[in-house]
């Protein structure tokens, strides 16, 4: 056995896109610090995707209980949730005793936050446990705050008084908080979260202190935590890691060149680049009037619609609209929002969508659905200034009039050079946060020198 080694870090994603990449990109950071990293999939993710390994993050396997399925073979999410607690639990156990008589045993685990049940496993083989949040540190706050019983569930009375944060109105808060009847196994897990996480040797969180500096400060105080993003791919960001090109681990494969050769004929900043992730469900009511503002703008636009939402575009849309838009169902939306074409993201407001934005400066039109998107869309308005968000009318939709209205404002209007310049100056500071010597950099090497061992 070696004298010495540096940690092996075992992390465990919760099994959707949005989970994996910034797990596996944190990954990859570490490696480039010189820790050995293994992630977890699941085995219904591994045998249907068989995706390969970057030579440098090890890939591992568990189960959730449902192999052959996955999420979609659950009676319920309820049901799912407890079966990857249950199963999850046990095979992340047999992960680690795999490696307990190797000369690189696993000394940390890195969970997700949603997997508070990962720290009752690392600490069963005294290991250190490591939470990892997804989404912004002001989101994680007033989640924070509601499982203290210090913001009230369902908000009653707005604007809402969060430290370090804006005035919330009732439309900017989290709508698993705002209105927990309409999920409730999603409400329990984003308040389980917190359940534990007192213990938990380090809370590290998929931000940038400056981006959040005031709340990250106020929670600071209540639970110590460490900002480490963003977690997306070093060549968009700081350019130190020569192989970190891409995410690395699609749920999603179709081929990009028909979207990027589009773009590499349009001109600069000439583009709305339109998408909604890879779960929202819009109405086929807001889906036409989507439709119906893109038609009316003066611009070229690229519009993500997934297979399962194509039944809901207006009739021949897309043949009508092809002298000026492209529709695809899957976009590699990093070069995308990287084309130098692309003047505008309209943006569900994900939080790895958001911060992908950020970092590639393109200015953004919010229009967010559920869960954190809400918050996400009041920071881009009001905080940092890069963007507008549409206003819902009495009947929970944005109307093609709305939208037509904040493509204007965004792409010609008199705020067009602001949020640009906004953009660009977010888009350096996060470069200059995990460069060398940066607020996000210190926190990995911090992380990093906490968890080294020796013999």
């Amino acid at each position: 056995m070696r004298d010495k080694y540096r940690a092996h870090v075992l992390a465990i994603p919760y099994p959707s896109q949005g989970h994996i990449c910034p797990m596996h990109q944190f990954c990859r950071r570490l490696v480039s610090k010189g820790v050995t990293t293994s992630l977890a999939i699941t085995n219904y993710i591994s045998t249907t995707l068989n995706p390969k390994s970057d030579g440098h993050v090890r890939l591992v396997t568990i189960s959730d209980g449902y192999d052959d399925t996955g999420f979609s073979g659950a009676e319920s999410i309820s049901a799912y949730l407890a079966s990857l607690e249950a199963t999850g639990s046990e095979a992340l156990g047999g992960l680690i005793e795999e490696h307990i008589d190797t000369v690189n045993p696993v000394t940390c685990i890195v969970y997700d936050a949603f997997f508070p049940w990962g720290l009752n496993v690392a600490k069963k083989y005294g290991l250190l446990g490591a939470t990892f949040f997804t989404q912004a540190c002001g989101v994680n706050y007033f989640y924070y705050l509601a499982y203290h019983g210090k913001v009230t569930t369902p908000v009653l009375t707005t604007p809402v008084d969060v430290p370090g944060l804006p005035p919330l109105d009732a439309g900017d808060v989290p709508s698993l908080v705002s209105a927990p009847e309409s999920y409730p196994a999603y409400f329990e897990m984003v308040m389980n979260q917190y359940s534990n996480m007192d213990k938990a040797g380090f809370v590290l969180v998929n931000t940038v202190y400056e981006l959040e500096h005031k709340v990250v400060d106020v929670m600071s105080k209540e639970s110590p935590l460490l900002t480490i993003g963003p977690t997306i791919p070093s060549i968009y960001v700081d350019n130190r890691i020569a192989y970190d090109k891409d995410y690395g681990l699609n749920l999603y494969h179709l081929d990009p060149t028909p979207t990027l050769n589009w773009l590499s004929t349009k001109h600069p900043r000439s583009v709305i680049y339109v998408s909604f992730g890879s779960m929202a469900c819009l109405s086929k009511n807001q889906i036409e009037e989507l439709a119906f503002g893109l038609k009316q703008s003066d611009h070229h636009f690229l519009w993500v619609v997934r297979a399962s939402e194509e039944g809901k575009l207006p009739k021949d849309f897309a043949n009508e609209v092809a002298a000026k838009g492209l529709i695809v169902r899957w976009s590699p939306q990093l070069e995308v929002l990287a084309s130098e074409a692309v003047g505008c993201f309209f943006t569900h407001c994900g939080w790895n969508s958001t911060l992908e934005a950020l970092v590639l400066g393109v200015p953004m039109i919010g229009m967010p659905q559920w869960t954190d998107q809400p918050t996400d869309a009041k920071l881009i308005e009001d905080v940092w200034k890069v963007g507008v968000r549409v206003k819902v009318n009495e009947d929970g939709i944005v109307k093609s009039e709305e939208i037509l209205n904040c493509i204007n404002e965004v792409m010609i209007g008199e705020r067009r050079e602001e949020l640009i310049e906004n953009a660009n100056r977010w888009k350096d500071l996060i470069k200059k946060a995990m460069s060398s010597g940066g607020s996000s950099d210190k926190n990995i090497d911090e992380f990093v020198c906490k968890i080294s061992r020796s013999l």
